[in-house]
């Protein structure tokens, strides 16, 4: 049976995690930038996050804030979506070529 070892060793797994960080660290570097950005926003430009939209009683800093809700569940779903699709085969396929499944 293959140790943990023998598998870090693999070409596959080596792939395996190239496509994984190909995916993962640009994801990750633009939801930082858009949270970084709302966080700059509301130290540096109050005025601009305090404006009222239409008229009512919510602000382009509410809008942002709650945006943070939705791209932090979209990014979500895109993760998911990549890793059923891309990832979990790849690493299915590796799993059972070292257990001898395949």
């Amino acid at each position: 049976m293959a140790t943990a070892e023998d598998v870090r060793e693999t070409p596959e797994f080596a792939e395996l995690q190239r496509t994984f960080r190909r995916f993962i660290f640009p994801m990750a570097a633009l939801f930082l930038a858009w949270y970084a950005l709302y966080v700059l926003l509301a130290a540096l430009a109050p005025e601009f996050m305090a404006q009222r939209l239409g008229g009512s009683t919510i602000t382009v800093g509410l809008v942002l804030g709650l945006g943070q809700f939705v791209s932090t569940f979209a990014i979500t779903m895109v993760y998911r979506s990549w890793a059923d699709r891309t990832y979990d085969p790849q690493a299915t396929a590796l799993r059972e070529r070292i257990e001898g499944v395949a």
